[in-house]
């Protein structure tokens, strides 16, 4: 099975290693999706729902919620969001039952990536 969790948050950045408009100081509503993989426990669930909800809150959304990106992530391209918050969930989330899956990061309705670890 695959638990997914949504969430969102605003942000700003320029890509100081590219050459175009978004070099230029910008801000996006980022759709971040966390992905887990996993078979139910004696609860009968993967990952407590809330749980992720707080976890992802106080790791990553609290952080980059209104934020100047660049302070945190020297180029924070979407890739870069993605392997960032891998990294600093991957660790809290991995249980017997369920890992962490998938991080999508959508800068745009139309333009995301998709991270499953290295």
């Amino acid at each position: 099975m695959i638990l997914i969790k949504e969430f969102e948050f605003d942000a700003a950045h320029n890509l100081v290693h590219y050459h175009g408009k978004c070099e230029n100081l910008h801000g996006h509503t980022y759709k971040l999706v966390v992905k887990l993989e996993g078979q139910p426990d004696e609860e009968g669930m993967i990952f407590d729902f809330v749980e992720l909800k707080n976890m992802v809150n106080e790791k990553i959304i609290n952080k980059f919620d209104h934020a100047y990106l660049n302070n945190i992530i020297p180029q924070p391209t979407a890739e870069n969001i993605a392997i960032y918050t891998w990294e600093n969930l991957e660790k809290h989330i991995n249980r017997d039952n369920c890992r962490l899956y998938e991080v999508e990061v959508w800068e745009t309705k139309t333009s995301g990536v998709i991270y499953r670890g290295e």
